[in-house]
């Protein structure tokens, strides 16, 4: 066995380690309900993900000058690559400047703000040459309102009860806000064409640019059985990784690989406020607000798109906690998202409708994540599917400690994290007391 004591602001340190926790003090977890009939591909097993904002990642905010970047993602050990939307955005309702990326005009052409399509697949053949995965984000619930289908199948779009179109009716489903985004018009699933000619758009990106699969916005909004049609479609043309913008279970019995973990995010956020403690991540896991079926990947997050531009920057919403967080959304169950720019201290909330580009500065947030992404790929403890028995949460004497261990067959992870920003003593059943520094982690490594 060996520790590897990890600290944002200290080097890995390596050390001899006690025994793990004994059997009394232990919660197994997580509880599944049913079996996935999902087969997800072998390469997303120990993976991890990564959010690419092309028009924010570099100042001419082209996919040529993103893939510059991909040796150095590489390095930090990121498997698969979200690039969001590439399609060209409406230029009617138009929001900003430049207009929502979810608002778009043609399903099978690139915006050119980006390139041309050479341009896209070069980037998607340099990403495979690298040993990365691509998807890209899809938008199948809405279009912009000068959509091509606009004028070719003014028939395929919801309308209201004047026979209007009218702006995207839309709740939150993980605030459970309303709001109405009017820069896009729904579609109606209830038109099967409407269906055929959204797995047809989404096959020409496998075919015509060999991509890896798809990140689907608001996913929930969608009928199940048209996510399942669609997935049996893309699978015979080549097994494709699905992430849906859900946390719904039903979503991941046969259409998507990998829904949201929102209850996760929105608990790291209150805890990293001192708003609450060790129990309530607990809870998540011996309370759980859904149980999904067993070998479903939940996505684990700090951040991404929404939560840098709508509610805030990682300082904004953790304080100094930030990395302990990471630490936790990177072996907790489920696969860690990076939102592109979180390594190298993405500190402003990123202009949603403009071109606002990144600044991009020496972090030693990049060291960690390159730590806690080598981590998952050595431990098959801490693989992406969600079993029973393979999370049991500890009790170490102290609420403000989260202490947790994640086994698979003879190898087990052992983590415990302190949530406060001073030094917290703990101790795993049957060893002696120790200190967490403030907002400092420990991970432990074995195999029996």
């Amino acid at each position: 066995m060996r520790r590897l004591a990890l600290s944002f602001l200290a080097p890995l340190l390596l050390a001899s380690s006690l025994a793990i926790a004994g059997e009394a003090s232990v919660a197994r977890l997580p509880l599944t309900e049913g079996k996935s009939e999902v087969r997800h591909p072998d390469w997303t097993r120990q993976a991890n993900i990564y959010e690419v904002n092309i028009r924010q990642y570099t100042p001419e905010g082209t996919f040529r000058a993103f893939e510059k970047h991909l040796p150095r993602i590489r390095k930090m050990g990121v498997d698969i690559l979200w690039i969001m939307p590439i399609n060209p955005i409406a230029q009617k309702e138009r929001k900003g400047t430049l207009g929502s990326y979810y608002a778009v005009s043609d399903y099978t052409a690139i915006n050119p703000e980006y390139g041309t399509l050479a341009d896209f697949q070069h980037l998607v053949n340099a990403a495979h040459a690298q040993g990365f995965k691509v998807i890209i984000d899809w938008v199948a619930n809405h279009t912009g309102w000068d959509h091509v289908w606009t004028k070719q199948h003014p028939g395929w779009y919801k309308r209201n009860t004047n026979g209007e179109l009218e702006g995207y009716h839309y709740r939150d489903l993980s605030t459970g806000k309303e709001e109405i985004w009017s820069d896009v018009i729904g579609l109606d699933y209830a038109n099967p064409e409407v269906r055929e000619a959204m797995i047809e758009a989404m096959s020409y990106w496998l075919r015509t640019a060999n991509i890896d699969g798809f990140r689907c916005d608001v996913a929930w909004t969608l009928p199940v059985d048209f996510w399942e049609q669609a997935r049996a479609r893309l699978d015979a043309i080549k097994p494709v990784f699905m992430l849906a913008e859900a946390d719904t279970p039903e979503m991941q019995h046969r259409a998507f690989d990998m829904t949201y973990d929102w209850v996760l995010g929105r608990t790291l956020v209150k805890v990293a406020r001192g708003e609450g403690d060790a129990s309530d991540l607990a809870a998540l896991y011996t309370n759980p607000v859904r149980r999904y079926p067993a070998d479903s990947y939940r996505m684990t997050f700090t951040s991404n798109h929404d939560e840098n531009s709508w509610n805030g920057t990682d300082r904004e919403l953790y304080g100094e906690g930030a990395a302990a967080m990471a630490v936790l959304a990177a072996t907790l169950p489920g696969m860690p998202l990076i939102y592109g720019g979180q390594e190298g201290g993405l500190d402003k909330r990123l202009k949603f409708f403009d071109r606002d580009t990144i600044v991009w500065r020496n972090s030693p947030r990049a060291a960690l994540y390159r730590q806690l992404l080598k981590l998952k790929h050595d431990h098959p403890a801490l693989a992406n599917g969600m079993e029973s028995g393979n999370l049991e949460i500890v009790d170490v004497g102290n609420p403000d400690i989260f202490a947790f261990v994640r086994k698979a067959g003879a190898d087990r992870v052992s983590i415990a994290v302190n949530l406060r920003g001073k030094n917290s003593r703990y101790a795993w059943p049957g060893e002696r007391p120790k200190v967490l520094r403030n907002w400092g982690w420990s991970i432990e490594t074995a195999r029996h």
